[in-house]
C-alpha cells in the first residue's frame, strides 16, 4: 500500500514531477507531461497499478529523505542490519522528455536490495509486454513505452514485472535510467548519468541562487519557491495546482479532485510570489500563460485550463482503482471547470495591474481585451456564481465573490491612473469605472456582512462563514484595522478554528453537495495568520506561521489541507497554494515587522 502522502518526496524536470516515499519506492508518475496517464499509479491503490521501489531485504532501521542544498536532487538514506545506502533520485531538465534517473550508492557495509519495477500505463489498467535491449528493457503498450537500463541483469516474470537483486558495499555507486518516449519513436541511446547529475544540480542551484528573499524564513520559502518551479511546465509558463489527482480531503472520503491543472484563482498570489523572490522571468511566463489561456469572449473565461491552455478537462472515475487509503472515487479530469466563478475576473485583472507594478513590462495585448472583460463584468458581477471553493450545491451571491468583482474594477481604475493603459480612450471611462466600483463596494458592505454576527458572512442574506473572507484586507478591499474586518477575524477564531488551524467553511452549515468532512485548508491558515500580523497582533502571527511551518514534512513540503485530528497531511501533494500562502505570509510578517521597528 502507499505511504502517508506526508511521507513523499518530490522530484520534477518542469514537464512532470514524480513522488518518490521515505521507503525509497517511486509511487506516482504521469508520462510524459503533468497531466498524462500516470504509469506508475500505485499511490492510488496497490503495487500492481504500477510503482518501481528499491527495497532492503534486511529489516529496515531507519529510513530518511533529503535535498541535496537548494535543488530538486532527493536523497533517500536506508539503514538496516548490515549496512547502508543512499538512493539519489533526480529528473535531468532541459532535454523535454520525462527522464528519472537513480543512482544507488552504498555507504555502509553490505545492503541487498530488491528491484521491483511495474510499469502500468493508463492510470495502472494497461499491462505492457517487455523487449529486452542492451543493457535494458522496453515497456510497450499502444502508445506508450519506457525504457529501462541498469548495469545488472532484470528479470521478467509472468506478472510483466522486472527484478533483481543488487549487493551494494560501500562505495558502490549504481545508476539506473528510466525514461519514457513514445512507443513508435526509436530506441534512444543510453545516457551518462553521472553528467547529468551535474548538470541538474548546477541547474536548480544556479536558479536558487537568483532569490532576493532573505527574511528571516528563508529556507521554508525558498523550498515552497522550488516547488513552485516544479510544478511549471516550461514549454507554456503554466503552473499545475499540484501533481496528484484524487489524494483525499478526508480519509475514506469523496472529496477526491483533479488538481493537475491550472486555476485562474491562483494567478496573483502565484504572480506575488514568484515576484516576492525576485523571479520575474518565471512570473512573465505565467502571465503570458494566463492571457493566451483566456483569450476570447470574457463570458467565456474558465476558472481553470490544462497546462497548455486548453479548455475541455471532462471528468470521468479511474474505477479500477481502489483509491487512497479507500476513498473513492479516482477522479481524473475535473467538472469544476464548467463552473461560473465571478471572483476570476478579479484575479485576472489583479495579476495584470500586480505585474505592471513589480516592472514587468506591458504585454501586446493591449486595450480592447481589458475593455471587453470590464463591460461583461459590469453586468456579469450581479449573477449569483459557484464560489472561490468550487461548491457543487448550487449558486449563490457569495460576499468573496462580489468582492473579487470590486477588485477587478479597483485594479483597471489604477492600471489607468497610474500606468496610462488604455490612453484617452480609457481615460474616458475613469469616471463610470469609479462609480461602478464604489457601487459594488457599497453593496458588498451592506448585503455581505452580518451586523449581528458583527462578521461578512459566505454568501447575501446567511449566517455561514467563510474563510475566504480573510483576504478582505490582502486585496485593499478594507483596512486590517476596519471594525467589521476585526469582527470578520474574530468570527473566523470562534467558528472555523479547529486544534490551532483553520477549516475553509464549516460542512455542517454549507450546502456544499458532498457527503463528509475535510480538514483545515492550509492556505486559509496562512491568511489568518496575515491578518493578525496586518493589525499589529505579531506575536501571534508568528505562533500560526511557525505551528504551519512545523506541520510540513522533513522535506518542508505541505499538501492542501490538514487533519489535526490525525497530524496527518490530507489532501493533493504538494500542493502549490499552500506554498504560495507561505512564501506571501513570511513576506507579509517580515514588513509588518519592519514597520513596527521603523515606528518604534
Amino acid at each position: 500500500m502507499a505511504s502517508k502522502i506526508e511521507d513523499y518526496g518530490l522530484i520534477g524536470n518542469m514537464h512532470t514531477c514524480a513522488l518518490v516515499s521515505r521507503a525509497g519506492d517511486i509511487d506516482w508518475l504521469c508520462a510524459p507531461r503533468f497531466d498524462s496517464d500516470a504509469c506508475f499509479a500505485s499511490l492510488l491503490g496497490y503495487d500492481e497499478h504500477g510503482r518501481w521501489s528499491l527495497r532492503p531485504t534486511a529489516p529496515l532501521r531507519q529510513a530518511r529523505q533529503r535535498y541535496r542544498g537548494d535543488t530538486m536532487i532527493l536523497e533517500t538514506e536506508l539503514a538496516c542490519d548490515g549496512g547502508s545506502v543512499r538512493i539519489t533520485d533526480f529528473m535531468p531538465v532541459g532535454n523535454g522528455t520525462c527522464d528519472i534517473n537513480r543512482i544507488v550508492e552504498g555507504i555502509e557495509g553490505v545492503v541487498p536490495l530488491e528491484l521491483l519495477l511495474d510499469v502500468r500505463f493508463g492510470y495502472g489498467a494497461s499491462k505492457p509486454w517487455i523487449e529486452r535491449i542492451q543493457k535494458g528493457l522496453r515497456f510497450i503498450a499502444g502508445p506508450d513505452s519506457v525504457i529501462v537500463r541498469a548495469p545488472v541483469a532484470l528479470q521478467i516474470d509472468d506478472r510483466a514485472r522486472a527484478s533483481a537483486t543488487l549487493n551494494v558495499k560501500r562505495g558502490d555507486r549504481i545508476p539506473l535510467q528510466f525514461g519514457y518516449r513514445p512507443s513508435y519513436d526509436a530506441c534512444p541511446a543510453a545516457r551518462d548519468v553521472e553528467a547529468e547529475l551535474v548538470a541538474t544540480e548546477n541547474y536548480w542551484s544556479n536558479w536558487a541562487s537568483r532569490c532576493t528573499y532573505h527574511g528571516d524564513a528563508r529556507d521554508a520559502v525558498m523550498r515552497s519557491l522550488l516547488v513552485l518551479k516544479a510544478l511549471s511546465y516550461e514549454p507554456t509558463g503554466g503552473i499545475v495546482a499540484a501533481p496528484t489527482t484524487s489524494l483525499p480531503e478526508a480519509i475514506g472520503g469523496e472529496r477526491n479532485w483533479d488538481y493537475r491543472f491550472c486555476w485562474l484563482r491562483d494567478a496573483s498570489l502565484t504572480i506575488d510570489a514568484l515576484l516576492i523572490g525576485g523571479y520575474t522571468e518565471e512570473a512573465t511566463a505565467f502571465r503570458s500563460w494566463l492571457l493566451r489561456a483566456v483569450a476570447g469572449d470574457p463570458a467565456q473565461m474558465q476558472i481553470m485550463y490544462d497546462i497548455a491552455g486548453a479548455r475541455r478537462l471532462t471528468e470521468f472515475e479511474l474505477s479500477w482503482l481502489p483509491g487512497y487509503e479507500g476513498s473513492v472515487p479516482v477522479r481524473a479530469g475535473n467538472a469544476a471547470s464548467g463552473q461560473f466563478q465571478l471572483d476570476v475576473y478579479g484575479e485576472v485583472l489583479s495579476t495584470l495591474y500586480a505585474g505592471r507594478a513589480r516592472g514587468i513590462e506591458a504585454s501586446a495585448e493591449g486595450w480592447a481585451p481589458l475593455r471587453e472583460t470590464l463591460s461583461f463584468l459590469e453586468q456579469a458581477w450581479q449573477r449569483p456564481d459557484d464560489g472561490i471553493w468550487e461548491v457543487r450545491g448550487g449558486r449563490r451571491h457569495f460576499t468573496h465573490s462580489k468582492m473579487m468583482a470590486w477588485v477587478a474594477f479597483d485594479r483597471a481604475v489604477r492600471a489607468i491612473r497610474e500606468f496610462g493603459i488604455g490612453g484617452d480612450q480609457a481615460k474616458e471611462l475613469l469616471p463610470h469605472l469609479s462609480a461602478l466600483r464604489e457601487r459594488v463596494h457599497a453593496e458588498v458592505c451592506q448585503r455581505g456582512f452580518h451586523p449581528r454576527l458583527n462578521t461578512f458572512t459566505q454568501s447575501y442574506g446567511d449566517e455561514a462563514l467563510d474563510a475566504s473572507l480573510l483576504l478582505l484586507p490582502h486585496m485593499g478591499f478594507l483596512p486590517a484595522s476596519d471594525p467589521r474586518v476585526q469582527g470578520t477575524v474574530a468570527a473566523v477564531e470562534r467558528g472555523l478554528l479547529r486544534d490551532g488551524f483553520v477549516l475553509r467553511y464549516n460542512t455542517q452549515h454549507t450546502d456544499d453537495g458532498l457527503k463528509g468532512t475535510e480538514g483545515a485548508f492550509l492556505a486559509c491558515s496562512f491568511w489568518l495568520a496575515d491578518n493578525y500580523a496586518f493589525a499589529g497582533r505579531h506575536e501571534e502571527a508568528e505562533e500560526l506561521f511557525q505551528r504551519l511551518l512545523a506541520i510540513r514534512n522533513p522535506l518542508g513540503l505541505l499538501a492542501e489541507e490538514y487533519d489535526p485530528s490525525l497530524q496527518r497531511q490530507v489532501g493533493n501533494f504538494p500542493q502549490g497554494f499552500s506554498h504560495l500562502a507561505l512564501i506571501s505570509t513570511a513576506a507579509v510578517i517580515d514588513r509588518m515587522k519592519s514597520k513596527q521597528a521603523r515606528a518604534a
